[in-house]
């Protein structure tokens, strides 16, 4: 049962807030019998419980399994089997998450029902902001919300992002007035399917009520700040719609042009001259609050890969509190952040009992933090897993997930630490996606994905006598958009740093990128949010020099591997004073909707 929040209502939201966290445990009991006894009957489940639905039995019979248990279930559903196989409840739609398999977007199983617990987190936000910053009644929030692509399957079924079916659901379209859910962009721009209008026309909208806004924002850090560059790009464009009160021509998508010209109206040739005069001059820094002087903070994901853009936030916003209200995945959405004006380093997020089962591999961390660790294991050999309420403050797990769509002992792939409770609810810290090495948007490239893109790449060394003996990377945020940066260390003849021979290092960096997986590719042809993969390359005896550095970090000279993925700006720096060529790819890597696989 989901619980009625009423935003309107913030004294009895908190209540209902405290109601859940100081009964967990109890929470946590209840749900995972409604789970079990609900798909009792499901193939997946009848197979280990066999009419059971004991806590403890589940916890014996049920193994903990990756998504690749997963996911012949979804492509049988996806193929026109019926839900019932995994879910009581039917499968509406299934879910892209950004996570990838086999360079394909991984998809989970999601109900009509989901969308109302979804709508309960949404609602719950409202009250605990407005406990920290008041006034956000008198006026407007300008998000910047964008759907993308999404395919029918074979047997009907939509597959598409979690925001993408939020936002064209009746919940998001038909959401219940509140002073506090009123946004500058009308949500046919949100809706609008080519993302440069639909970007255009709600900064445009954004600008027009720039006297309104109260809070400014997106989901994740780095689409606010391609909104940033956006604008340095097209300024002079939307003050010349002002000032006239046309919207340019190229804006073609009907509802969307007819929103934005709503909100337009005419001619304001006195705002545009204000606009103009911000944007001209000599520097950016604090444009946002420039721009939009009522703003009271910045509304983005900055934890986890999102925190190396708390820089160029703080640059462009001017000192505008950069808020993270919640945390979510396309499995489930789980918990939101009490304290929402604390600094991004600090942030934790409190998980919400009755939004799913969950449950914690224990993890022993390397010398790092941003290294994956060992899941710590019984004396049978068995992995060691805790409840909710049983976690430890300072320890470090991965999170496993039980939900009512059909995802039973699933392994997110989140790393978190504790931090403390609220009441009897754990707080965590997001550390970062198990193995991931390098993100910038919405992608999450792991050390297999781009062991195999460099193993393809260097081959096109190998007619020049040039071998690849050591690499590593990092994303590289400094500009918009960010990038993908490798340092590659290149023995034999002369490296082909200089003409005729550059142009093969170009292709091993389109090698690279073609390599790479959908989500990336989709972010560098159609969404534009990263841009062309650099290579670096080294002089002799670079990676020597990083060695040394780690070890004088407290690296083991016995145990030591190359990162794939540096982070330190110490070690960087080491690399970029020993560059002796830097190449682009030059090319736009081929992408299209991924397809289901037909059984």
């Amino acid at each position: 049962m989901i619980p009625v929040c009423d935003p309107n209502d913030g004294p009895g939201s908190l209540r209902l807030l405290e109601e859940l966290t100081s009964n967990a445990d109890q929470v946590q009991q209840r749900l995972l019998k409604e789970i079990l006894t609900r798909n009792l009957d499901t193939e997946y489940l009848s197979g280990f419980l066999q009419g059971g639905t004991d806590r403890d039995l589940f916890k014996k019979r049920l193994p903990v399994v990756d998504y690749d248990k997963v996911k012949p279930y979804v492509d049988r559903i996806a193929n026109g089997e019926p839900s019932t196989i995994i879910s009581a409840k039917p499968i509406t739609e299934l879910l892209t998450s950004s996570g990838t398999s086999g360079g394909l977007p991984k998809m989970m199983p999601s109900t009509e029902e989901e969308l109302d617990r979804k709508t309960f987190l949404y609602n719950l936000l409202i009250p605990v902001i407005n406990k920290y910053v008041d006034g956000l009644d008198q006026g407007k929030g300008m998000y910047l919300l964008f759907v993308k692509p999404e395919i029918s399957t074979p047997s009907g079924l939509t597959a598409r992002p979690v925001l993408t079916s939020y936002y064209k659901s009746s919940h998001f379209r038909n959401r219940p007035f509140n002073k506090f859910n009123v946004y500058t962009s009308p949500d046919e721009t949100i809706l609008c399917s080519d993302s440069k209008q639909s970007m255009y026309c709600q900064l445009l909208c954004g600008l027009i009520q720039r006297d309104e806004v109260l809070r400014v924002g997106a989901v994740f850090a780095s689409a606010f700040l391609r909104a940033v560059k956006f604008l340095e790009d097209h300024w002079q464009e939307l003050c010349s719609n002002i000032r006239t009160g046309h919207i340019s021509d190229w804006i073609a998508e009907t509802s969307c042009r007819n929103a934005a010209s709503g909100i337009l109206k005419g001619p304001n040739s006195e705002l545009a001259e204000l606009i103009e005069m911000e944007c001209q001059k000599d520097t950016w820094e604090g444009i946002v609050k420039r721009l939009w002087p009522r703003t009271k903070y910045i509304d983005v994901i900055v934890t986890g890969s999102m925190a190396q853009y708390v820089p160029l936030l703080e640059f462009y916003g001017g000192g505008l509190p950069l808020v993270s209200t919640m945390y979510a995945s396309s499995e489930c959405y789980f918990g939101i952040n009490l304290k929402p004006l604390d600094l991004p380093s600090d942030v934790s997020y409190t998980l919400l009992p009755n939004m799913c089962y969950y449950e914690f591999l224990k993890v022993e961390k390397g010398e790092e933090e941003e290294e994956d660790g060992i899941i710590e294991c019984n004396s049978n050999g068995e992995a060691k897993v805790v409840d909710l309420v049983d976690v430890e403050v300072g320890r470090y797990y991965e999170l496993v997930v039980t939900t009512f769509t059909g995802l039973y002992r699933y392994r997110v792939g989140d790393i978190l630490m504790v931090t403390g409770f609220y009441n009897a609810a754990p707080q965590f810290r997001f550390v970062h996606r198990r193995n991931v090495v390098l993100s910038v948007d919405t992608d999450k490239t792991t050390e297999e994905d781009l062991l195999n893109a460099v193993t393809h790449a260097k081959l096109l060394l190998r007619p020049l006598g040039c071998l690849l003996t050591e690499y590593t990377g990092y994303a590289d945020t400094s500009s918009i958009p960010g990038h993908y940066v490798l340092f590659w260390e290149i023995k034999g003849p002369p490296p082909p740093i200089s003409d005729p021979h550059r142009h093969v290092i170009e292709e091993c960096c389109a090698e690279v990128e073609a390599r790479l997986d959908s989500v990336y590719r989709r972010c560098r042809s159609r969404d534009r949010s990263i841009g062309p993969l650099e290579i670096r390359v080294v002089g002799g005896g670079a990676f020597d020099a990083l060695m040394d550095f780690c070890v004088a970090q407290g690296s083991s000279v016995n145990q030591y591997k190359t990162p794939r993925c540096i982070k330190s700006k110490e070690a960087i720096d080491i690399l970029e004073e020993r560059v002796v060529g830097r190449f682009f790819s030059s090319k736009v890597p081929h992408w299209e909707p991924f397809k289901v696989q037909t059984t």
